[in-house]
């Protein structure tokens, strides 16, 4: 099979141009909510819970005061999955890893939420749905950047 200038076979399929930009725009979602936890930004907390009878600040200041460990866990899963997404655009085999790395973060991150204290606030908010959408999402970008991979795909 003929290899293009960069060793990878072939051109870019279709759905890399549709499953790219659709994960980036997901996890690029989940950065800038970091960001904005991270920032301290009552008007974005406030604008999320909205018709969910939270207080923003007590939400914003439950989120600062997560531990270190926690919170470094909750970046990695972000920062990687926005990684992935990237070098999966650039179709590079280190997509695969960077996928790799979030999922260990977004475990670390669900067992976290699992085994801490929920605020009462908190307890009746669907959260666990959401966890399971985040889940979803990142094993299909992760099932999807090892396939293209495997297929010669990603150089």
């Amino acid at each position: 099979m003929d290899r293009d200038k960069h060793g990878a076979r072939g051109r870019a399929p279709w759905h890399l141009w549709l499953v790219g930009p659709l994960g980036l725009a997901w996890n690029g979602f989940a950065a800038n909510d970091y960001l904005q936890t991270q920032l301290g930004n009552v008007d974005y907390i406030a604008s999320m819970t909205e018709g969910m009878n939270i207080d923003p600040a007590a939400a914003l200041a439950f989120f600062q005061s997560m531990p270190a460990w926690a919170d470094a866990l909750w970046a990695l899963g972000v920062w990687a999955s926005v990684l992935g997404s990237v070098l999966l655009l650039m179709r590079s085999r280190h997509a695969v890893t960077a996928f790799i790395v979030s999922l260990a973060g977004l475990a670390g991150s669900t067992l976290y939420q699992q085994t801490m204290e929920m605020p009462e606030w908190l307890a009746g908010q669907p959260h666990l749905l959401m966890s399971l959408v985040i889940w979803a999402a990142l094993l299909a970008q992760f099932a999807y950047a090892w396939m293209m991979r495997r297929r010669g795909l990603l150089r």
